[in-house]
């Protein structure tokens, strides 16, 4: 056996090296992941989407093998907390799938995956992009190509590690022609090609610059080693949605149901392995329970009898139901989105009203926004002055609006000019196509009134006050002004339609200061630029800065945009909604800041604690 010792020596030592691997490899496989099945059957839920998304249908699965968790059932309802260190949040809708990418337009279901789930990248206290499954990335000096480094410590709940694979699968997921969620998402997807360089290294290469990409990779990332194989349109149906299984802090423990049809609850547990990460915050809550509810009124009615310990608003109207319940904090911050009172620079009629600056200033001058506004929305928003979020990094402090002068305003418009089109030229005339003006003046009927136009609203109390205010401070103009409130429905298609004189209309904002589809002349008609701004230098501005990824470089274009929107009048900036998350005052440490949408009530959940 001599002549054999040294190899007899190396199988000892690598039988040695591979017993101590499995045993380190064992001590860091997570607990067993509680079990959770059964799906419940069709419901008459109402799934919201982005605008013109195609709502998802409601047929859920039932759970089978291939999703590695078969044994898991629906828990029976109950209102016992997991433990004293439970955290039971009220949501208002319905829950069918708990996957990220088919969660867009469902508020329940974007909460609890925010929780489940991690992107490679969020938005931070400052509303800007922050690693979180990347460890970094690098943008090309053309602004095509962004090349992300991925954390290597991170596993999945079920023990896997997470790769380069997994960001790939997602990808290609959201870019497939058959992908079952939101359109846009997959068609902005399509755009984007995605390479993996190693395990922890990938390219994201883009058809043009586009300085909020960032924005796009919050969304949460997808195991490939769980949905491998499957087909883009079977991920509506999958089991996976009803026991998913992600990167984030807390992991699914148990779907809860009353009657066995629908879930009426969604129990989560902190996730060892997300807790076993280099450099994350150890979580003081260790058990999250979300209970759903049919209306807002019963949400609110749970917080207020100590049911349940925090409820959000999803709209203005709901933010007075949030104060000044007893032994309730209220915590404020400014929702991501901002009311505008927007003109139509194409109306079908010859006379080009507003796309006259010198009619939008007068519009300006003789209007006092803030007043209507404190009346209607008292204690529900603040006072708009930009088309930006007051909290972006972007936004110009101390925009100058003119004070009222009824003066100046009437001066602008009694001595405009209507450009009118000239028709159609008839044979013979093809040298009288000069265009011919008349004064306003000249164009008032028997009542003196100079022009007539209507403020296009939806179907709400305050909203109706606020144009009905405006629209009798007009007539010191002259001017004969309506409202017409209408269902929200016919409201966007109206908008959509260019069918509008003036509008009241809110628009989403993100956490990247871009509002190139709202006001690029590029984007009407068949954008959001409803109103078919067309000013040369703002589009040039827009576009400018959405092509530089450099922060410091966008700054003085989206500076210089601000100005010139109220300089021009483009529009009439109105308010900025506030956001509202009322907790039990026995849980401490909740802060809200950046809001670039609900979930990131959630960001220092960390610093939660029930006391």
């Amino acid at each position: 056996m001599r002549q054999y010792r040294w190899q007899i020596l190396a199988l000892l030592v690598a039988g040695s090296i591979f017993a101590v691997a499995i045993g380190f490899r064992l001590l860091r496989q997570p607990g067993p992941i509680p079990e959770v099945t059964a799906t419940p059957s069709a419901t008459n839920a109402e799934t919201t989407s982005l605008p013109e998304a195609t709502p998802l249908p409601v047929d859920t699965p039932q759970p089978d093998a291939s999703t590695g968790n078969s044994n898991q059932v629906i828990q029976p309802m109950n209102n016992v907390r997991a433990s004293e260190n439970t955290f039971v949040e009220a949501l208002v809708g319905h829950v069918q799938r708990l996957t990220p990418l088919l969660a867009i337009g469902n508020s329940a279901e974007e909460d609890i995956t925010s929780l489940i789930f991690e992107g490679l990248v969020k938005i931070n206290d400052f509303g800007e992009p922050s690693p979180v499954l990347a460890k970094d990335w690098t943008v090309s000096g053309t602004g095509l190509d962004y090349v992300f480094e991925l954390r290597d410590d991170v596993l999945w709940q079920d023990g896997l590690p997470f790769t380069a694979d997994d960001v790939i699968f997602t990808a290609s997921l959201l870019a497939s022609e058959q992908f079952p969620g939101v359109p846009q998402l997959s068609a902005f997807w399509r755009t984007v090609e995605t390479e993996k360089l190693n395990d922890y290294l990938v390219r994201f290469r883009l058809t043009q610059p586009l300085a909020n990409f960032t924005d796009a990779l919050t969304i949460g990332i997808l195991p490939k080693h769980v949905l491998d194989g499957i087909q883009p349109g079977d991920l509506l149906n999958h089991p996976f949605n009803l026991a998913p299984i992600g990167t984030g802090p807390y992991q699914l423990a148990n779907l809860r149901s009353e009657n066995g049809e629908q879930i009426d609850a969604v129990d989560l547990v902190a996730a060892p392995n997300y807790a076993a990460r280099n450099g994350v915050p150890t979580y003081h809550i260790t058990h999250f329970r979300f209970t759903l509810f049919d209306s807002f009124d019963a949400a609110q009615s749970a917080l207020a009898s100590g049911l349940v310990d925090g409820l959000a608003d999803q709209n203005m109207s709901e933010r007075a139901q949030l104060t000044n319940l007893p032994e309730v904090e209220a915590y404020t911050a400014i929702a991501p989105e901002v009311g505008m009172l927007i003109f139509n620079w194409d109306e079908p009629d010859d006379a080009r009203f507003f796309s006259e600056q010198r009619v939008r200033w007068a519009l300006q001058l003789s209007l006092n926004r803030e007043s209507a506004i404190n009346m209607a929305l008292s204690n529900q928003v603040i006072i708009a002055n930009s088309p930006i979020l007051p909290t972006s990094w972007a936004y110009l402090q101390g925009i100058a609006w003119s004070g009222m002068d009824i003066g100046r305003a009437q001066s602008y418009i009694q001595n405009i000019s209507l450009v009118r089109e000239p028709g159609p030229a008839s044979e013979g005339d093809s040298e009288n196509t000069e265009e011919t003006s008349s004064s306003v003046g000249e164009s008032e009927n028997d009542s003196g009134t100079i022009y007539s136009f209507t403020i296009l609203v939806p179907q709400d109390d305050a909203l109706v006050a606020i144009a009905t205010s405006y629209a009798g401070q007009w007539q010191v103009l002259n001017l004969n002004v309506t409202v017409e409130a209408v269902e929200e429905t016919i409201f966007q298609q109206r908008l959509d339609a260019g069918d509008f004189d003036a509008a009241i209309v809110e628009y989403p904002l993100s956490a990247d200061p871009d509002t190139y589809a709202y006001w690029h002349i590029g984007q009407a008609p068949d954008g959001l630029n409803y109103g078919a701004v067309a000013d040369d230098r703002i589009s040039e501005l827009l576009e400018r800065a959405r092509r530089d990824p450099m922060g410091p470089n966008r700054l003085p274009l989206y500076q210089s945009f601000q100005r010139l929107f109220v300089e021009r009048a483009i529009a009439i900036p109105l308010y900025y909604p506030l956001f509202t998350y009322a907790v039990r005052d026995n849980i401490s440490g909740v802060q809200l800041s950046f809001i670039s949408q609900p979930s990131d009530r959630f960001r220092t959940l960390a610093d939660w604690q029930i006391n």
